[in-house]
């Protein structure tokens, strides 16, 4: 198996709408052959969130690496800072959006359910 090297500063980065921040997709099958799992680096500015749900095939996680924001879980809301993450299952679901004075910078896994 090769190591592959990706040079996340180069990969490109989307503005997606409704006030969603912004992506960049790291780690997927046509940048190093991942076929079990995409990651995304997601940055959000005031106002701005993510709405992560997971379909009953599929896991997610997604880390903060950079920032202050609220994670929504279950109608609850969770402070939360660097080093802090959240891990859904199967049809589960929350919302991130930042709450510091500088932008939230999130890592975003996507794994889908092993196939039997």
């Amino acid at each position: 198996m090769a190591t592959t090297f990706i040079d996340t500063a180069a990969c490109a980065r989307t503005r997606l709408p409704g006030a969603q921040g912004e992506m960049a997709e790291i780690l997927n099958r046509d940048l190093c052959g991942a076929n079990n799992v995409v990651g995304t680096l997601r940055w959000l500015r005031a106002g701005e969130r993510i709405e992560a749900r997971c379909a009953a095939e599929n896991h997610q996680l997604v880390y903060l690496m950079e920032g202050e924001g609220v994670i929504s879980l279950k109608d609850k809301d969770y402070p939360v800072k660097k080093g802090a993450g959240v891990y859904l299952g199967p049809e589960e679901a929350a919302s991130i959006r930042q709450s510091g004075s500088a932008p939230l910078k999130l890592c975003h896994l996507v794994v889908p359910k092993p196939r039997s």
